[in-house]
């Protein structure tokens, strides 16, 4: 028989099969059948392409006299025999003779077939020796290659459904292997974009471009609280014919360096918050606005919910004393989130004080100057970090599930405590957290501590200031007045601004308005002891000239310092103004019907630079007239020329009815701008 002569069954044998399809055609085996005489009675196409006979050639031929060489022809007849009698099957490779005469090496498989009739048969198959060993060790290489590789590999039908799965994926993704046969990909992967894989993989399997080192990071059923990285590829599996038969994937697990390169990131972060904190903490002289930064640079990248209290004494000043177990007084100073939420509402709004009790966390965060850090928290612990019921109810509906307290020192003293929640970042405050806070808060609390000071030195110089000014000018005869004084609103130090209403013989009123160049208590200070040696000579009933002759004298005696002032005496029966000025700027007069004007006087020097003569000028003023002497915080600034700011001062008097007290306001208001950095004294007489 023939091999056309024997039809199994399925298409795949049929004439349209012209291609390798699997490995028995990879390796051409041939099927050879002989009858017990010898004779070859079934010859495969692989026979005739693997020995060089046709079918014609080798039907009915002697097996032995066609393809054994004389040497072999013996033994090879014993091997047959014994196939035959026995039925044992034999194995095993010898030299078989081709039509051309060569010798080739031949991996035989001998075993004995019986017909329906009891017709016994012998059937040799065949593959050439070198080819079969080279597969073999491919296969060995192979599958050593899958068990024992780091790389998690497995092999998935058209359905993405597993076939195989080789240790590393077990290890990989904690799914024993039994469990991933014939399981879908998707049900095995821990990723939440595990539809965008699938659909990546089909199409893999439609074009047949491999996906190569897609990077993916979820959490394994065996480690559900860590995040773990992997790299996954997929290549499309074709049959020696073309036809798909799957897909492969590789799965890499990069977790550590996942971590390693999640670990620098997060370094560069804090490092560039640290660095940001430097330029944006600490930028002004008020614990409040510090405070503010503070808050600012720690949301979000740090907490998602930030409060900044400083114990009340700390703030006034006050040196505590060693702390003990009881309450401790706060007061809040900056509340800030990353996003809206009910935890705002269980915190103090800034500004207020409250009272917390010894066992809550901010309070020991205080009493021990260290940090306190709760990594997941409880209902427990909900209740030591809010102030009362109310606020546990809050934070827990909030979401809070980690804290952490960092005290603020300053030179060794506890100052306050910064205040860190997390709501919606999953991840628990840890060691690295304590880090961070500890450093800002640390930088914050220089801020906080420096400002608290300086604004201690402020107000006690505001307040020495304001003890040396008139409350209100009195009344004089023939005169309206009105007076303001405001310190710099852009700096927290105070200035030598004064002004002074001084009651003179005769129904005679002294002005006074003067500048000491300088800031802080001694410029208060010498202010004032010029101010009381105005008012001492003023009783003498002196020229404005010599009074500033007087005053020039007891500034030189007066270290480092230069004093600008201007010194007018209005004698209301004769209208007559006398002034006298010591380098001061120009007082402006506003006339009913005539533009404002600045008085032409002699600008003169300061007062404390020695040996020079001032003059006095004489102005005649009429009824309702309006004089305005001011400091030159008023109307210079560091953007604007002084001439058109003197212009714009002239421009808000051109009502000179206007009520006194609104005049001041007026004048402060459209002159005066949050970044100015002198105090200004302001005096407005009208006469009547």
């Amino acid at each position: 028989m023939t091999a056309e002569s024997f039809q199994p069954g399925g298409d795949a044998c049929g004439p349209e099969s012209t291609r390798p399809t699997g490995l028995l055609d990879v390796l051409s085996v041939a099927a050879v059948v002989l009858d017990t005489g010898g004779r070859i009675v079934f010859w495969t196409p692989q026979a005739e392409e693997l020995f060089g006979y046709t079918a014609d050639e080798a039907l009915g031929s002697y097996a032995a006299r066609l393809l054994i060489g004389p040497e072999h022809v013996k033994s090879v007849l014993s091997l047959f025999a014994d196939v035959l009698e026995t039925g044992r099957s034999w194995a095993g490779a010898f030299p078989i003779r081709r039509k051309d005469g060569s010798s080739c090496l031949m991996e035989f498989r001998t075993m004995r077939l019986l017909d329906d009739v009891g017709g016994a048969y012998a059937l040799g198959i065949a593959a050439d020796h070198t080819l079969l060993q080279r597969v073999e060790t491919d296969l060995a290489l192979c599958e050593r290659l899958i068990s024992q590789s780091p790389i998690g590999l497995g092999l998935l039908d058209p359905e993405l459904r597993y076939l195989l799965v080789n240790p590393a994926l077990e290890r990989i993704d904690g799914i024993p292997a039994e469990d991933h046969i014939g399981r879908h990909l998707r049900d095995t992967l821990p990723f939440s974009d595990v539809d965008t894989i699938e659909s990546a993989l089909r199409q893999v399997l439609t074009t047949g471009t491999p996906l190569l080192d897609q990077y993916h990071v979820g959490r394994p059923p065996t480690d559900p609280d860590h995040d773990h990285a992997w790299s996954l590829s997929f290549y499309r599996l074709e049959d020696p014919g073309g036809r798909t038969l799957g897909a492969a994937a590789s799965v890499v697990d990069v977790t550590e360096r996942h971590r390693a390169a999640t670990a620098a990131d997060r370094a560069r972060r804090r490092l560039a918050l640290i660095a940001d904190a430097s330029s944006r903490v600490g930028t002004t002289l008020e614990v409040e606005e510090t405070a503010h930064e503070l808050a600012d640079i720690a949301v979000p990248e740090l907490a998602d919910v930030v409060a900044v209290d400083v114990l009340d004494a700390a703030l006034a000043c006050r040196r505590t004393s060693k702390p003990d177990n009881g309450p401790e007084l706060f007061r809040a100073l900056a509340l800030r989130a990353s996003h809206p939420t009910v935890a705002l509402r269980a915190a103090d709004p800034p500004g207020d004080l409250a009272a917390y009790d010894g066992d809550r966390l901010v309070t020991l965060c205080v009493h021990t100057g260290r940090p306190v850090l709760v990594r997941h928290v409880g209902e427990q612990d909900l209740r030591r970090i809010a102030r009362d019921a109310e606020g546990t109810t809050l934070l827990a509906r909030a979401g809070v599930h980690s804290y952490l307290a960092v005290p603020l020192i300053a030179h060794g003293e506890v100052l306050g405590a910064l205040d860190l929640k997390r709501t919606r970042n999953p991840l628990p405050f840890d060691e690295d957290d304590v880090i961070l806070a500890t450093e800002l808060a640390g930088r914050a609390a220089v801020a906080i501590d420096n400002a608290r000071w300086f604004q201690s030195v402020r107000n006690t110089a505001l307040t020495l200031q304001r003890s040396l000014l008139p409350d209100h000018p009195p009344h004089q005869t023939g005169l309206e007045l009105a007076s303001r004084y405001q310190p710099a609103q852009a700096t927290s130090e105070v200035g030598g601004d004064w002004y002074d209403v001084i009651a003179l013989a005769d129904d005679k009123t002294a002005l006074v308005v003067g500048d000491v160049m300088g800031n802080g208590i001694d410029a208060a200070a010498t202010m004032g002891r010029l101010r009381t040696a105005t008012c001492a000579y003023a009783d003498l009933d002196l020229a404005p000239a010599a009074v500033l002759q007087h005053l020039d004298k007891i500034t030189c005696d007066l270290e480092h310092y230069i004093v600008t002032c201007i010194y007018a005496v209005y004698d209301p029966h004769t209208r007559l103004c006398h002034l006298a000025n010591a380098g001061h700027m120009p007082p402006a007069l506003a006339r009913a019907g005539k533009a404002p004007e600045l008085l032409d006087l002699p600008a003169g020097v300061p007062l404390g630079v020695g040996g020079i003569t001032f003059g006095t000028t004489t102005v005649h003023l009429g009824p309702g007239d309006l004089l305005v002497l001011y400091t030159d915080g008023l109307v210079e600034t560091r953007h604007h020329p002084i001439d058109d700011r003197l212009n714009v001062l002239l421009s808000f008097l051109q009502e000179p009815q206007r009520p006194l007290e609104e005049t001041c306001d007026l004048l402060l208001y459209g002159l005066r701008h949050p970044d100015d950095h002198d105090d200004v004294a302001l005096l407005v007489a009208r006469t009547r």
